[in-house]
């Protein structure tokens, strides 16, 4: 299951982050995540919750926001965002396209972080 690499990997640059911010704890983590990324989000949220044990970013929530494919077809001379059964023709003219522009991203969007008010 890679996406606990995937899990390990967002915990050590949202804990960076948030230290380089002087935040004591990270509240969320929005990120994109592709559909022909390779990851199952299910299993990068189950992934996640085991990663953030013990590290300032236990209790998260990881907002992930699903990435469908887009091509761009050459026939209509515009990019078309592709049906779940991601067969690589446009669904306007059917016309087969290798020219993905959307829907292999993995990226850490932004973060929530929680700084301690001086009293």
């Amino acid at each position: 299951m890679h996406e606990l690499s995937i899990a390990l990997s967002l915990v050590e640059l949202a804990s960076e982050e948030a230290q380089k911010a002087g935040a004591s704890k990270v509240e969320k983590l929005y990120i994109r995540v592709g559909t022909l990324s390779g990851v199952v989000p299910d299993a990068l949220r189950f992934a996640f919750d085991i990663a953030t044990q013990h590290t300032p970013l236990e209790n998260a929530e990881l907002v992930i926001e699903e990435v469908p494919v887009r091509i761009f077809c050459a026939t209509c001379n515009a990019e078309q965002e592709l049906p779940p059964s991601l067969v690589l023709k446009c669904p306007v003219c059917q016309t087969l396209s290798g020219d993905i522009r959307q829907g292999k991203e993995l990226e850490l969007v932004t973060l929530t972080l929680l700084t301690e008010q001086p009293s």
